[in-house]
């Protein structure tokens, strides 16, 4: 809801408010960005008070010596005025003049989202959302300055973004624009963000805002495994389930800054939009440059609420329609099993023994098109490989689909090997530098998507390999970060990355929209690329190529702080992993994969019997409850025993709370460890449930020469009878079961003791390194809880 009175602007969500006034001066003055206000809330009571004069400001105009810009908490700052912080636009106007200074113009209140010919924007139904359009003008530099704010209410997001518009007759230099910019009074801030590398993406940072200004950016051309573009502004003590939080991101997928900056006068300044390092833009007069739109959420519940704000507007309003909140298939991949080295025969049986064990979707990676038995040559080039698939690729996919499965198919079309048909044909496609020698990732250049001509070579072709196979499914890769930025199309250099961009986003619209029936999972070696802005275009991003699931417990437990699982790619692979030489158990890397879109990339012809009957029976419990893993309310839980420094808790609870699916993740054991408390978050305090641990493998070979304890003859561990019985007979991990209120489960109940050391019995939870369970809550029936007390 979005009021206006007295120049005075409210936006109302379900749980919060955002206001902001035009001051006496012009300029918008943030007032109040918290918790839902009563529309009749005096205003003189919100706001930043100015009742004595700072030394050393700069008076903005002799009228009125108390109004300094710097000490004003604003919703959008020039330069040159007065206000030292960090300002969030860079321009160059006629006869080089830096000077901006913005004043309110008029205002409109439109009914729906905004859209954008070129960039991704989030959209909901007219009757879902509102937005509010500010015009600010710059009366000396000409420049126009629009600010649009659209309220997605039912997810308490409220999304932004900026147009500069020059009215004026000379051209003029944008050396910078953020898509939003807003002041918080400070409250002892803890900035969370999520940084990383190759196989090690989105790791949580936590650290305190001191009088400082942080950068939170990417210069890779894309979004990064660096710096994703989302954070979060929390108060100082704020925990999972309490205090105050701020979150913040961006639909955008290329190079991006945040600055978070707090003043001597503790005020902190947020900023987010395009990265200006290198980055130049030329306005003619009349022509108007848009900023990617910035989305901002609120909770006064901690920070697990606000990530749950997120996670509801990702599913609603960034994921296409097509594929809103629809379920995700089992996928099994191909790419460990085989690399480049695959013949037809040998994919059908792998796809035979994944239908078998109940995918849904049978993915072939690398190695289908031209000279590719490498990473060495063939990108860019789209003739199948007829040695490999000797019939055509149309012929195999619809092989795949005779088995009972549907076909996805893997390609990196952003890339070219030098040993490339496509290269030899157009070398000048390549992005160089001329004088300079290119740079190489992973043996391969970047195709120049600011081209016309190359982003229709794509579309074509790519089209026609989608129709020929009739995909249901793609992986879109991009297995290396730009560099060499240079167009000879371009006559401005510092407008590369921002139209490689638009680029990229051009080629996707025009194969996907369509075929809106393809399930686009993006990539970029891994969650190089994991932002909204992909989002708009694939419904699931891969997360990492690191499928070790303790691994994973940081990347997807980071990503779950701006990210919803049904967003995540999540594998379960061979062990020991190819990216650590860590052995987990399989069941642990199921029950870390199914707080994801599930699938499996492992070599099935080496799998055992009893690990057939494991992942058969993870599957199925997998697809029963798919609804909830993937779209069910996700709490990172902190207390009972996810305060411990070994354990890892998180709990899906479905939308209709009618069941909870909760994860145990023990990193490390301990000898003689405490007993564990089960907490089981978001249910409701009357509701009565019964808990039950998901029945999972114990398989035999994980207890080595122990074994001759329990034997009543002497056997040896890795004899032939303990490989045959370790092969076809498994024992069933300790299953608990218990009926209790919300109440008490949110409070936390004892769970059966660990290995101590003294011997097994089928009561013992034999969790030992990597190991985990899952536990099913199920509703029966209200009633009345008792209070719970300490």
């Amino acid at each position: 809801m979005i009021t206006v009175d007295q120049q005075v602007f409210q936006l109302a969500t379900a749980n919060t408010s955002y206001w902001f006034r035009v001051a006496q001066f012009g300029h918008l003055e943030h007032l109040h960005y918290g918790p839902r206000l009563p529309s009749d809330q005096s205003v003189a009571t919100l706001g930043v008070k100015r009742t004595a004069q700072i030394g050393t400001n700069v008076e903005y105009d002799p009228t009125d010596p108390l109004y300094a810009l710097d000490t004003i908490c604003l919703e959008w700052s020039g330069s040159g005025c007065g206000d030292y912080r960090h300002s969030p636009i860079d321009l160059v106007c006629d006869r080089g003049a830096t000077v901006s200074d913005f004043h309110y113009s008029s205002h409109e209140i439109l009914t729906g989202p905004m859209t954008s010919p070129l960039l991704p924007t989030a959209h909901g139904g007219d009757d879902q959302v509102d937005t509010l359009r500010v015009e600010l003008v710059d009366d000396v530099a000409e420049v126009e300055l629009t600010l649009d704010y659209t309220v997605f209410a039912a997810t308490d997001v409220i999304a932004r973004r900026a147009t500069i518009r020059n009215l004026g007759v000379a051209p003029i230099r944008l050396n910078g624009v953020a898509s939003m910019m807003v002041d918080l009074p400070d409250q002892d801030f803890r900035l969370l963000t999520l940084a990383g590398a190759w196989i090690k993406e989105s790791h949580l940072v936590d650290q305190r805002l001191t009088q400082a200004m942080v950068v939170n950016s990417s210069t890779t051309g894309i979004s990064s495994n660096r710096h994703n573009p989302g954070f979060m502004l929390v108060e100082g003590e704020a925990t999972e389930d309490h205090g105050r939080a701020y979150g913040f991101n961006l639909v955008y997928s290329g190079n991006h800054a945040s600055v978070i900056e707090r003043s001597t006068h503790d005020l902190v300044r947020i900023e987010t939009g395009i990265n200006p390092e290198g980055f130049e833009w030329i306005l003619e007069p009349g022509a108007e440059f848009e900023t990617p739109q910035a989305v901002m959420t609120f909770s006064n519940a901690g920070i697990g609420e606000a990530s749950r704000h997120f996670h509801d507007f990702v599913n609603d309003h960034v994921v296409s329609s097509d594929w809103r909140r629809r379920a995700r298939p089992v996928v099994y991949n191909n790419w460990e099993a085989t690399f480049f080295d695959f013949t037809q025969a040998r994919l059908l049986s792998l796809a035979r023994q994944a239908k078998q064990l109940g995918a849904e979707t049978f993915v072939l990676d690398d190695g289908w098109f031209g000279a590719r038995d490498s990473d060495r040559a063939g990108l860019g080039d789209y003739t199948i490989n007829r040695r490999k698939f000797p019939q055509g690729l149309g012929s195999f996919a619809d092989r795949i689909r005779a088995l009972g499965l549907t076909f996805g198919l893997w390609m990196e079309p952003e890339m070219v090997n030098p040993d490339s048909d496509l290269y030899r044909a157009h070398p000048d496609w390549a992005v160089t530098t001329p004088g300079r020698t290119p740079r190489l990732g992973r043996h391969q250049l970047l195709l120049d998507l600011t081209r016309p001509e190359v982003r229709d070579h794509l579309v074509d072709n790519i089209s026609r390999v989608l129709d020929d196979t009739k995909a249901d499914y793609v992986k879109w890769d991009m297995n290396r970060p730009i560099s060499d930025t240079f167009s000879p199309t371009l006559a401005h250099q510092g407008e590369f990355a921002h139209r490689y961009m638009l680029g990229l986003y051009d080629v996707l619209r025009r194969i996907f929209s369509p075929r809106p029936h393809i399930l686009l999972e993006s990539c970029a070696s891994g969650g190089n690329r994991f932002d909204l802005g992909m989002l708009c275009f694939s419904p699931q991003i891969w997360s990492s190529d690191d499928t070790d699931p303790i691994e994973r417990l940081r990347i997807q437990g980071g990503l779950s702080l701006l990210y919803p699982p049904s967003t995540m790619g999540a594998h379960v692979s061979e062990s020991p992993h190819q990216q650590t030489l860590r052995d987990t158990p399989l069941t642990t890397r199921f029950n870390v994969a199914a707080f994801g879109c599930l699938g499996y990339e492992l070599d099935l012809d080496h799998l055992s019997p009893i690990e057939r009957k494991e992942i058969r029976e993870q599957i199925a419990f997998y697809i029963q409850h798919r609804q909830t893993l993937q779209y069910g309310h996700h709490h990172r839980t902190t207390r009972g025993a996810g305060a411990k420094p070994n354990k890892v808790v998180w709990t899906m609870v479905a939308t209709d709370g009618s069941e909870a699916i909760t994860g145990l993740f023990q990193t490390l054991s301990q000898a003689s460890e405490g007993p564990d408390q089960l907490v089981i978050d978001g249910l409701e305090a009357a509701g009565r449930y019964s808990v039950a641990t998901r029945p999972q493998s114990l398989f035999i070979s994980r207890f080595g020469g122990l074994v001759k304890h329990i034997a009543p003859i002497q056997l040896n561990p890795d004899g032939v009878i303990l490989r045959t019985v370790t092969r076809r007979h498994r024992l069933i991990d300790c299953v608990e079961q218990y009926e209790a209120y919300g109440a008490l489960l949110t409070d936390g109940i004892w769970l059966n003791n660990q290995f101590m050391g003294t011997g097994y019995n089928p009561q013992t939870r034999l969790l030992s390194d990597f190991g985990s369970n899952l536990y099913l809550t199920t509703r029966q029936g209200d009633g009345v809880a008792p209070a719970i007390t300490r």
